[in-house]
Parts: C-alpha cells; sequence; structure tokens
C-alpha cells in the first residue's frame, strides 16, 4: 500500500474526528486522532494531580506513559479510556497543557513516526503547519461556534452529565482563541488547505465532498485506493 499523509485540521467540535474515522473505513488507512492522544495524557495529569508547569513532575509522567489505539479505542497505558477524555474538564486541561513543549515534543514524534510506516489520517490543531507539514492533502474543518456548542452539549448529556450549552459556547470561543494565539504550534490554517465549513453541512454530505478530493489527488499520483 502506497504512504501518504492527509492532515484535518480545525477548532473543537467541527467534526474533524467523526469525518476523519469515516475518511479512513473507506479508504482502509489508519485513523490516528491526536486529540485524543492529548486528552489522554490530560486525563492522567488530572488524575494524578501533575503540574504541567512542573518541568521534572512532568517529565517523569510522560517517561512512565503510553498512549495507543486499539480497534478505535484510545488506551491510556492499556486502559481503554476513550469515554473518559470527552468531559469538559479533559478538554479544558488538554487545551492549557498541550501548550508545554515537552509534552508535545514527544507525541509529536510519536505522530511523525506514524507517518513514515504506513498510509493514515490525522486530525488535530497543527497537523498541516507541524506533524505533516509535507501531508500530501490537508483539510481545514471548521464550523460556527454555536453549532460547535451544540454537538459538544449533545454528547455530553448523552454521557448522562449535565451542561449548559450556552456556557459551552463561551468555553468553546475562549478555547479558540487560547489555541490560535498559543505560542508553540497554534491551531493555523496554512493557506494549501481545503476550507471545509460543516456548519450546514450533514456528516454524508462532507465526507463525499471531501473524498472528491482525495480520489482527485489520488488519480494524480497514479495511487489505488
Amino acid at each position: 500500500m502506497a504512504v501518504y499523509r492527509i492532515a484535518v485540521d480545525g477548532p473543537a467540535g467541527a467534526g474533524k474526528s467523526t469525518l476523519a474515522k469515516l475518511i479512513a473505513k473507506k479508504l482502509g488507512i489508519d485513523y490516528i486522532d491526536t486529540g485524543a492522544m492529548y486528552r489522554a495524557i490530560a486525563l492522567k495529569l488530572i488524575r494524578t494531580g501533575t503540574d504541567y508547569n512542573d518541568a521534572d513532575a512532568l517529565a517523569k509522567l510522560l517517561a512512565d506513559t503510553d498512549v495507543d489505539f486499539d480497534s478505535g479505542k484510545t488506551m491510556l497505558d492499556g486502559e481503554d479510556v476513550s469515554g473518559l477524555i470527552r468531559t469538559q474538564e479533559v478538554s479544558e486541561m488538554a487545551s492549557a497543557s498541550s501548550a508545554v513543549s515537552a509534552l508535545r515534543e514527544k507525541l509529536v514524534a510519536l505522530q511523525q513516526a506514524m507517518g513514515k510506516r504506513k498510509a493514515l489520517i490525522m486530525d488535530g490543531r497543527d497537523i498541516a503547519s507541524k506533524v505533516f507539514p509535507d501531508a500530501e492533502i490537508k483539510f481545514y474543518v471548521t464550523a460556527r461556534s454555536d453549532v460547535r456548542a451544540a454537538r459538544r452539549a449533545e454528547d455530553i448529556r448523552a454521557a448522562g452529565q449535565p451542561c449548559d450549552p450556552a456556557q459551552i459556547q463561551k468555553e468553546i470561543e475562549a478555547r479558540d482563541y487560547r489555541d490560535m494565539h498559543r505560542a508553540v504550534s497554534p491551531l493555523t490554517l496554512v493557506p494549501e488547505a481545503v476550507i471545509i465549513d460543516t456548519s450546514d453541512k450533514t456528516v454524508p454530505q462532507t465526507v463525499n465532498y471531501m473524498m472528491g478530493f482525495i480520489e482527485t489527488y489520488f488519480k494524480r499520483a497514479g495511487i489505488k485506493a
């Protein structure tokens, strides 16, 4: 199988993960959820009470931490934490701690190594700008903040937790600002990325739209899907 990288960037709640998983299934390639990797680390920081600004404590935690994927499940030190990492508390911790250089360097190195071995699709905040600046295909998926807040509220309620959509929207907008203005690997829209606004599109419509660009690349590069 040909080795190629599909980078999917964009703000929280825009639908990146859902779209990337579906495209991975269509193409028969691996989906790497970088957001889940950072969320898994955030969960461990919360559980252990580790201060991510304490360089020594963070280094010790990272040296004794393993994040992997197994049949679509996010594994933290051998535990399936797929559902546990989708809370608002973990989201906030992931957004804040992901700006720490040591944490990002470890996970970026793992991600880049994956991209050298196999075809994959990866979503996050800085995939096209930092992790795979030479990715063959780049997408930037976005949506209005009110739409993203409604989606996040639905996920939280489905997990049996109460939430306030208006408050979630405020937190999402604050997170957008932090992600775009942080000093380390900010959320970036690279010029060559295909911009996709999912606010008024269904998931199937968006997948078909993205697959059109992917198939055009395959044809040009002589790749058989």
